[in-house]
């Protein structure tokens, strides 16, 4: 079979499943999409026209939960008023120059998030994986500038089951073969070492006296919200200083009240050496991401070392300025940690024939769906049809990741949603 035909029919492998499920207009939709567009995800069959809040549409004006907040980047929710009134406003007086110039936002935007953060600077990017590149060129460059470490000798190391995109890069540093399988060859000297144990970590560090940085989430989201043992992090940024490695904190997903914390290293009150940061720095409105760091790795960068054409221009500053603002002034991050106790105390309810395990912190959480009850996937275009989106994570981690500003009684009816599915299912 031509590779075209495959591609499209193994995006529609189980459209006799899902179809009776949608309108016709929206299968019109679907399929036009899998005809022309390429293969990305695969989107659970719905066909989203509008959102507000906590809330999104399909185009039949049938109304959902949001459970997912695409990915845990709308925390503010969706078409957040004040955020869609700085896109307008800036969008009408300037939203592109390049870096070729200086321009108002960038430097505010960086003020802003040095003295909240307590870093020295603030390098922004686009998407996380592009923020996740840059930490790991800051961490060679200061690596072999300050630590010297030998030309061409670096060595990162990264945690067993990380996600950080899909780059050559992260494909490189990734222990998933669906990430990496036939895009080789590889980034030399990534190294993997599990995630959650300070003794392989020091081990590697001790072994190997080149390595410049270790990078890890924090909480690793989507290896199904696996949470380390109390004093992991503490662990970690003893062993890096004591082994002068710095210490990269992927906070792309966990960052930004989604844990309950403003950034879930806060758990255990530690600070790394490079912060990365994304998805809701924007609130999902435009691609914001950047890195955060001191000024003695920072400023190994020379000019024209790295950069972007749309990193840090007037709109993407503007944007993330009044998000991370929204974040703070409407206390979300406190939002998610009162509520992410809701969410454990009636998901921990459903017997556990059919969700043997939750985990979570904040409004980063979710249960696993046991495979001899029912495959992740089904269950979510059920849940679907009763009106909650979610997607699972690794097959059978149904994500509950609502946009931060969702109020306890909608939490509450997702929830009993998502229960009375499981125990009619």
């Amino acid at each position: 079979m031509q590779s075209w035909k495959r591609c499209i029919i193994s995006g529609s492998r189980d459209a006799k499943q899902v179809n009776r499920f949608i309108s016709t207009a929206q299968q019109e939709i679907i399929k036009r999409d899998e005809q022309f567009a390429g293969p990305h995800f695969k989107p659970l069959p719905v066909v989203l026209a509008k959102g507000e809040g906590a809330f999104l549409w399909d185009i039949d004006n049938k109304r959902y939960y949001d459970f997912l907040a695409g990915f845990s980047t709308c925390n503010q929710g969706h078409c957040h008023p004040r955020l869609v009134k700085v896109m307008r406003d800036q969008c009408g007086k300037l939203h592109h120059v390049s870096r070729a110039f200086f321009t108002e936002p960038h430097g505010e935007l960086g003020e802003y998030l040095t003295r909240l953060f307590g870093f020295d600077k603030f390098i922004p990017m686009n998407t996380g994986v592009e923020a996740g590149d840059l930490s790991i060129k800051l961490a060679r460059r200061w690596g072999y500038r300050v630590k010297k470490i030998p030309k061409d000798k670096a060595t990162v190391l990264f945690a067993k089951n990380n996600f950080w995109g899909r780059s050559i890069a992260a494909a490189s540093a990734s222990t998933e073969p669906l990430c990496f399988t036939d895009f080789g060859p590889f980034v030399p000297n990534f190294e993997k070492i599990p995630y959650d144990d300070l003794t392989a970590l020091e081990e590697a560090l001790k072994s190997n006296p080149n390595v410049c940085a270790f990078m890890m989430e924090p909480i690793q989201g989507e290896a199904g919200v696996k949470i380390p043992k109390d004093g992991y992090l503490k662990g970690v940024r003893d062993l890096c200083t004591k082994y002068n490695v710095l210490w990269i904190a992927d906070e792309v997903q966990t960052g930004l009240g989604r844990t309950g914390r403003r950034l879930a290293v806060d758990y255990e009150n530690q600070k790394p050496d490079i912060l990365v940061l994304g998805k809701a720095l924007s609130g999902g409105i435009y691609p914001v991401s950047g890195a955060l760091s001191s000024n003695e790795i920072t400023c190994q960068l020379d000019a024209g070392s790295h950069g972007s054409t749309f990193g840090g221009g007037p709109l993407a500053c503007a944007v993330a300025l009044e998000a991370v603002k929204i974040l703070e002034e409407e206390k979300l991050a406190e939002n998610a940690a009162r509520l992410g106790k809701i969410v454990k105390e009636e998901l921990e309810k459903i017997p556990k024939d059919i969700a043997g395990e939750f985990r979570g912190r904040g409004l980063l959480c979710g249960i696993q769906i046991n495979k001899e009850f029912a495959n992740g996937w089904d269950v979510c275009l059920r849940l679907r049809d009763n009106g909650v989106l979610s997607r699972p994570a690794h097959g059978q981690f149904l994500r509950i990741s609502p946009p931060l500003v969702i109020k306890e009684d909608q939490l509450r009816e997702g929830l009993e949603i998502i229960k009375n599915t499981l125990l009619n299912y």
